[in-house]
């Protein structure tokens, strides 16, 4: 995880969770000189626009005050959906069982993209069972995961 995102984690997680919502997890895309900063929210009965809204009216209060980010940027709460990004250990054991797409940011064993049965994690990997062979990906080397929705 970069300074700058660690950093953002460190301001916006406790907001959110003083709000009654689980910080799921936040994105910052820096494109150019517009930049996108994403933050996921989550509650156990699921999340509502009014809920975005809330969150991001007070999440943008602190950003305009503390000023963490110098050029400009978007704003985005969002909920995680059903295709849900995983950011934390603590996630990809929350969601074993389920299928997932794993982008790493440097090959593992010849391959950067993963997909398959999550089979949950072992100290700092995750592991992902993919065409009947279970794979242990560092988490700090994954540079995106998801959940693949099932609609059955």
């Amino acid at each position: 995880m970069s300074s700058k995102l660690e950093d953002l984690q460190g301001l916006l997680a406790p907001v959110v969770e003083a709000l009654g919502y689980e910080c799921w997890g936040i994105e910052f895309l820096s494109q150019g000189r517009h930049s996108l900063l994403r933050v996921y929210i989550d509650k156990p009965d699921g999340i509502l626009v009014d809920d975005c809204e809330v969150v991001s009216r007070q999440i943008s209060g602190v950003l305009d005050v503390e000023d963490p980010i110098s050029s400009e940027y978007t704003l985005e709460v969002s909920s995680p959906g059903m295709d849900r990004p995983l950011f934390k250990l603590e996630q990809f054991a929350r969601h074993a069982g389920e299928q997932v797409k794993i982008r790493l940011r440097i090959p593992f064993e010849g391959r950067r993209n993963f997909q398959g049965l999550l089979r949950g994690v072992e100290e700092q990997d995750v592991v992902v069972l993919v065409d009947d062979h279970e794979y242990l990906l560092p988490i700090d080397s994954i540079d995106k995961a998801n959940i693949v929705p099932r609609f059955d």
